[in-house]
């Protein structure tokens, strides 16, 4: 029987961690007393294992890596149960953080991942190598006339896609219907004048019903890109909406991942795309977030590496980019990148038409300049 390895962040001494460990592998699997359980079965193949237990390093020194097997038919159906029992009772201990969680291939098969991924965002808005462009429509508050024109003059910059940002929601100053259609008939003007493919994304939000009802509208309104918060919204109704209720490619909005203690990584990374995020927001190093570089090309390459069938995602870092870091942030993310840029972008005011050019061209010539640095490179290589 194929176990789930789930990777544990422990703080504890060396003489407690075997007890601490050992805690952890019953509570999150039988959650009883072992002296009680009779069932040979269950004893053997659900009961949880101590799989491995090794000091965290020099950046954690009071901490160690615990990694549990959980029994894979514990964690059925869907990803409720798997977070019930990756970290359900355990997140209540202050001393334990979920690292990481690698799934046995038959469970893993179980998750849709990505329905577009990143070349299905690069066909949806022709962006052939280069990163993806994307702004936010900010600030909330504003009515859907004003919303609109927003939207308008920033598809006439050419940016491939402009999101609601995620606090707009549903609100009587902008509800979500009128917001669709007006912001959706903006970026088409705009298209028309322009030539050019920009797409807008609306934010789904609410109670099951309510995500539902929009991705009806969604589709009728022939949205391709939508923007959405999963631990808003709840991880369950997430992979519901994504499988059942979309076609359109999904931005997942970080909202809410900072309260529980699960790693960025696993996350942002793997969670979201496992339930179906074509592209995932995260807080990138350097703006308003204390996120370091490591942890953020961490969750790149994760959100893009291999996860059994899953398609890769885009990663977008987010939260307080700026235009003049365009060219640091190619050159950390590389090309299979969304760069969301938004009050940067905001605060040209007039000038806001001309200062979403600037963005665009700006991640043209830094991704021209980061090819032809790696073409140099390979031809170092190979000439030594």
């Amino acid at each position: 029987m194929n176990r789930i390895k789930a990777t544990y962040l422990v703080r504890s001494t060396a003489a407690a961690i075997s007890a601490r460990a050992d805690g952890i592998r019953v509570e999150q699997s039988v959650e009883m007393p072992l002296a009680g359980v009779r069932d040979a079965w269950v004893m053997e193949h659900i009961v949880g294992r101590v799989e491995s237990i090794t000091p965290a390093g020099p950046a954690h020194p009071d901490c160690f890596k615990v990694i549990i097997g959980l029994a894979a038919e514990s964690a059925r159906p869907g990803i409720a149960q798997l977070m019930n029992m990756l970290f359900g009772n355990t997140s209540l201990h202050q001393d334990v953080e979920l690292l990481d969680a690698e799934l046995p291939d038959e469970l893993l098969a179980e998750f849709p991942g990505p329905r577009h991924g990143v070349a299905g965002l690069r066909r949806l808005t022709g962006a052939t190598a280069a990163p993806i462009t994307c702004t936010a429509l900010k600030p909330q508050g504003l009515s859907v006339a004003a919303l609109a024109d927003l939207t308008y003059r920033l598809a006439l910059s050419g940016l491939h896609i402009i999101k609601d940002d995620h606090g707009i929601a549903n609100q009587d100053y902008s509800p979500f219907a009128e917001r669709l259609i007006a912001c959706q008939a903006a970026v088409a003007r705009a298209n028309r004048e322009t030539g050019g493919n920009t797409l807008y994304a609306p934010t789904l939000s609410g109670a099951p019903s309510q995500l539902f009802a929009q991705a009806r509208l969604v589709r009728e309104a022939g949205v391709q890109v939508i923007l959405v918060s999963p631990m808003v919204i709840g991880l369950p109704a997430f992979q519901e909406l994504v499988a059942d209720h979309l076609d359109a490619a999904v931005l997942a909005h970080p909202a809410m991942g900072g309260a529980a203690k699960i790693s960025p990584v696993l996350l942002f990374g793997k969670l979201f795309r496992l339930l179906g995020a074509d592209a995932v927001i995260f807080t990138g190093y350097g703006g308003r977030f204390a996120y370091s570089r490591e942890l953020c090309v961490d969750i790149a390459e994760t959100a893009r590496g291999p996860l059994g069938h899953c398609k890769p995602a885009m990663p977008v870092p987010a939260g307080g980019m700026r235009v003049d870091r365009v060219d640091e942030l190619v050159n950390c993310y590389g090309g299979d990148t969304m760069l969301l840029i938004g009050g940067d972008l905001l605060i040209a005011g007039d000038a806001l038409v001309e200062r979403g050019r600037e963005f665009v061209s700006k991640v043209a010539s830094a991704h021209a300049d980061y090819m032809a640095h790696a073409a140099c490179s390979a031809h170092a290589t190979i000439t030594v």
